[in-house]
């Protein structure tokens, strides 16, 4: 039997348009693995909402990579 490293070398040397197809079919054949159980999309969403009926909620990219640099530093 194959090893995964050696399927994927021999995946890697597929044409692009193969490789793709590879891909959807390896993808569609999981089962699905994500689920809403800790309801974090119904979050998201709701959190989307709340962003977009006041923008004020929300910071900058530049804010946002201060409080990154802020908290490695500390």
């Amino acid at each position: 039997m194959a090893t995964v490293v050696e399927v994927e070398e021999l995946a890697l040397g597929l044409a692009d348009n193969q490789r793709a197809a590879l891909a959807a079919h390896l993808l569609g054949s999981l089962p699905p693995f994500l689920s809403d159980s800790d309801e974090g999309i119904a979050e998201a969403l709701r959190r989307d909402a709340e962003l977009e009926s006041d923008q004020s909620l929300g910071i900058s990219v530049e804010r946002l990579d201060q409080q990154i640099a802020e908290r490695r530093r500390s």
